[in-house]
């Protein structure tokens, strides 16, 4: 796979893998970063902020803030119902989704 095609892969599907990670809990920045930046979803911190933001503005995650006893307060991101709905919705999709690309580029039987 080129980094191209890679890239634009990630660019689909991070901000689902995001409200996928805060269906679990919610996150501050610097746990969101760790457990998208190991496998390669995004390159780093510093991609993560404006991904938050275009969630924020779609009205899919809101913030709020928490003291840290291990230095300054920090902000936490959780799902919205908006959220929530979408991410229901990308579940539905994906797995047919996954399934069909996987048939067509020879990797599963139909």
């Amino acid at each position: 796979m080129t980094a191209d095609v890679g890239a634009q892969l990630r660019k689909g599907v991070v901000e689902y893998c995001v409200l996928g990670l805060l269906d679990r809990e919610p996150m501050y920045g610097w746990q969101l970063a760790d457990a998208l930046t190991g496998p390669g979803l995004i390159a780093s911190i510093g991609t993560l902020y404006p991904l938050l933001g275009r969630l924020r503005d779609k009205g899919w995650v809101s913030t709020f803030d928490r003291p840290s006893e291990a230095g300054p307060v920090r902000r936490y991101y959780l799902l919205t119902d908006a959220g929530i709905a979408q991410l229901a919705l990308f579940r539905t999709q994906w797995q047919p989704f996954a399934r069909t690309v996987s048939y067509l580029v020879g990797e599963e039987s139909p």
